[in-house]
């Protein structure tokens, strides 16, 4: 596990490192065997479809369901560039993000400074393992994260999230949908870009797993076949 965490980290770091650079390694630069992929048109018509900021960790559907208010905490567990990039800046929440990419922290650390940007927290890590007390925070979510990761982990996070959220707080996350064409072709993208995609279980072995730790109030995507499936949780204590 440390060593793909290691892997993970270190092409997160390199991806922000060599952004825009003609000969890396990028969403907008892959290789045939993928772009003839015969779902690869369906995967780019999902993307397309779904509108700018529409999915992931900008989908409109996470803040509304959230509803970030003054005061509250929220944690974003993978936090990427969400912070800069996916408008959490402007939420009236308390914002704290953990990421285990370095340049990634980095870049959010300079973003902060730069715009005189509140937030409570930036912590270099793994979200299986974080530095925050018991239930301290209001909401949280945890978007395009859990894919890189098999079942021990995924369990090792979701416990962690469990103890640092409120009870009755609010959590949203997603999952990739290994039995969608789609969902496929996303894992192979991530692979080529140097973060394979471990992720093995269904959604019903995945709600199994969390029904301990949290009560499913909604899931979008696994009935129309896409290729995450987002859950609207409550946790549980």
């Amino acid at each position: 596990m440390e060593r793909h965490l290691e892997l993970i980290a270190k092409s997160y770091d390199n991806h922000f490192a060599e952004y825009g650079k003609e000969d890396a390694p990028s969403y907008d630069n892959l290789p045939d065997y993928i772009i003839n992929n015969p779902d690869y048109n369906k995967y780019k018509t999902e993307l397309e479809s779904s509108g700018t900021g529409g999915e992931g960790s900008g989908c409109k559907k996470i803040e509304d369901y959230l509803m970030p208010a003054k005061d509250m905490n929220f944690i974003d567990l993978g936090c990427c560039l969400n912070l800069m990039s996916k408008g959490y800046d402007k939420w009236l929440s308390i914002y704290h993000g953990v990421d285990i990419s370095a340049e990634t922290i980095g870049l959010l650390n300079n973003f902060v400074a730069e715009n005189n940007v509140s937030v409570g927290s930036l912590y270099l890590g793994s979200i299986h393992e974080t530095p925050f007390i018991d239930s301290y925070f209001d909401i949280g979510a945890c978007i395009g994260v859990l894919e890189y990761f098999e079942k021990d982990f995924v369990e090792k996070a979701i416990i962690e999230a469990h103890r640092i959220i409120k009870a009755g707080g609010k959590f949203a996350l997603d999952i990739p949908n290994i039995e969608s064409p789609t969902g496929r072709v996303m894992m192979l993208i991530e692979e080529y870009l140097g973060r394979p995609c471990k992720f093995n279980m269904t959604s019903h072995e995945f709600e199994d797993l969390i029904q301990k730790y949290f009560d499913i109030i909604e899931t979008s995507g696994a009935a129309t076949g896409k290729m995450a499936i987002e859950y609207y949780l409550h946790c549980k204590k």
